[in-house]
């Protein structure tokens, strides 16, 4: 079990976000993850920095912590050329440290060039044909490609690292879990689905498994969820809602009706350990073996502290139910 801290890019700056990476690394964390955004999902959230120049800091402010997108999205707002070049370039700068976690994308981030936003259909086959044209591009030499949605003309990366990066592929359902066993190294979800991690492995993916657990670190349970209220609510639309709205002002208007129970019902709220513990057991049973806590509470450095104190050693300790002495 490895145990990761997430890096909220749309409620912190660049520089906090470094900050906190690096209290990360101190507190004993095996990765950071940071979300790869255009625009925050809600506006009280107030930050959106570019999360590749960010990771290209961490990497020289720290020196053994893991560093990961969760996820970038390589076919709309970014060619996978580029994302190509530019994971291969933080595979080297953060000396093998580095996982590119990729998914299909949301409206919110990827409309913002003009393109459109294709249906979900369409997305995953253009996640298939990114996929193959950077595993392509990081075997060397110059490469061309052409797919149904994606082209590629006599590109090359020039600075790859001797091993590739590892990727993990972010997915809801069944199709995208299958584009994870067979294009991508690892898994990459944000719900306690037992059936993405049984798709996963019937189509032959055996890496490792990541999911986001919902936190929110507070003195008491009613700050801590209210914390979550304010900035976080939009996590709890699903992700049917949450990859299709545009703008910020749509997720405020689709997640004004979460109320405070809704909240504590989800996410692992305040100050006791074994509510985080009860929390992470379901995403463990479902057969994910890398937990990256997601802080929502209103105090970072009083996490990670918490964290260090009361979570480290508990939560590496968790076992599926049913492997249990």
């Amino acid at each position: 079990m490895q145990i990761g801290y997430k890096l909220a890019s749309e409620a912190f700056g660049p520089a906090e976000l470094i900050r906190q990476a690096v209290l990360a690394e101190q507190a004993g964390f095996d990765f950071v993850e940071i979300s790869d955004h255009f625009h925050p999902w809600l506006d009280d959230q107030g930050h959106s920095p570019f999360s590749w120049t960010v990771l290209g800091a961490i990497a020289a402010k720290t020196e053994r912590i893991g560093l990961a997108t969760g996820v970038t999205c390589p076919t709309v707002r970014y060619h996978p050329a580029i994302i190509a070049q530019a994971a291969a370039t933080l595979a080297l700068v953060s000396d093998g440290r580095f996982t590119l976690g990729v998914g299909s994308g949301e409206r919110l981030n990827e409309h913002v060039v003009g393109q459109g936003f294709p249906a979900i259909a369409e997305r995953q086959e253009m996640l298939r044909e990114a996929l193959e044209i950077i595993r392509l591009l990081w075997r060397g030499g110059y490469r061309s490609y052409r797919g149904r949605h994606l082209r590629l003309e006599d590109a090359r990366v020039f600075d790859l690292p001797e091993e590739a990066p590892l990727i993990a592929v972010a997915a809801g359902g069944p199709e995208a879990a299958r584009i994870a066993a067979e294009l991508g190294d690892g898994l990459f979800a944000t719900e306690p689905k037992p059936e993405l991690v049984r798709h996963y492995r019937e189509a032959g993916g055996a890496g490792p498994r990541y999911v986001e657990v919902p936190m929110a670190w507070a003195p008491d349970e009613h700050s801590a969820a209210q914390a979550v209220l304010g900035t976080t609510r939009w996590a709890l639309t699903g992700w049917k809602v949450m990859s299709e709205l545009p703008n910020p002002v749509n997720f405020d208007a689709a997640s004004a009706t979460v109320r405070e129970d809704d909240v504590l019902e989800r996410f692992a709220c305040g100050p006791d350990p074994a509510r985080y513990l009860a929390v992470a057991q379901e995403f463990v049973d479902a057969g994910f073996d890398r937990l990256v806590t997601q802080n929502a509470g209103p105090d970072p450095d009083g996490f990670i502290d918490f964290y260090r104190r009361e979570l480290d050693g508990p939560l590496r300790r968790l076992v599926p139910e049913g492997a249990r002495v």
